[in-house]
């Protein structure tokens, strides 16, 4: 599905030159998909690049035994530095990319990425800001591994995760997060108890409300 160019300048008109516009609306494919939808899993080739318009994507990587941890969220106007350098490195994917919730996205052929890169500064600009933000999320991820304890990391998980839909109260598993957390669901049940009874969370059938909404 096409988008048009006054959508696109709306979105994009004070980061991309309007020739770099003219080519998304041209070659790139507008979607809209529901929660749960899967954009990439490893060991496939990586043939499109994701841009986030509306939504949220949970990046995450697993370990050979079936293990994930949380790597970054995606939001609104935001790409996936890893898609982009596989795509760069003709690399297979090393990541798995799904909706956390209904997502409008773009996506763009990989061939385009490497020939934007040359031609527009704006995406170039761009690319780089998209490596640098991912950079900070991995950081910030080491830092919660190795400078807090696993209910900090719960808390701050739940925030970010307000921060990232602008709501308190989501529709998750303990399961779902221990995977997150790379951590098991009988913790993670503990730990919601816990803080359930500090007065932080309010906990419901498969469904969480942060009472402490406070963004990170």
């Amino acid at each position: 599905m096409k988008i048009d160019n006054q959508t696109l300048k709306t979105q994009f008109g004070n980061i991309f030159e309007a020739g770099l516009l003219n080519e998304l609306a041209e070659i790139g494919n507008y979607m809209e998909v529901d929660e749960g939808y899967v954009l990439m899993r490893p060991g496939g080739y990586i043939r499109t690049i994701p841009i986030i318009l509306k939504g949220s994507v949970k990046i995450s990587r697993s370990d050979p035994d079936g293990r994930e941890a949380l790597l970054y969220y995606l939001g609104g106007l935001d790409s996936c530095a890893m898609s982009l350098t596989c795509c760069l490195n003709r690399r297979q994917s090393e990541i798995t990319a799904i909706t956390d919730e209904k997502t409008h996205l773009i996506t763009i052929p990989v061939e385009k990425v490497e020939d934007w890169m040359n031609k527009y500064p704006s995406w170039k600009q761009y690319v780089f800001a998209t490596y640098q933000k991912r950079f900070d999320d991995l950081l910030g991820a080491i830092d919660q591994i190795a400078f807090h304890k696993l209910d900090e990391r719960l808390i701050n998980l739940l925030k970010r995760k307000s921060k990232q839909c602008g709501c308190s109260v989501f529709n998750i598993t303990h399961e779902e997060l221990a995977n997150e957390l790379a951590t098991s669901r009988e913790v993670i049940s503990r730990l919601l108890k816990q803080l359930e009874n500090l007065g932080r969370v309010k906990l419901s059938r498969n469904k969480i409300e942060l009472l402490d909404a406070v963004t990170v």
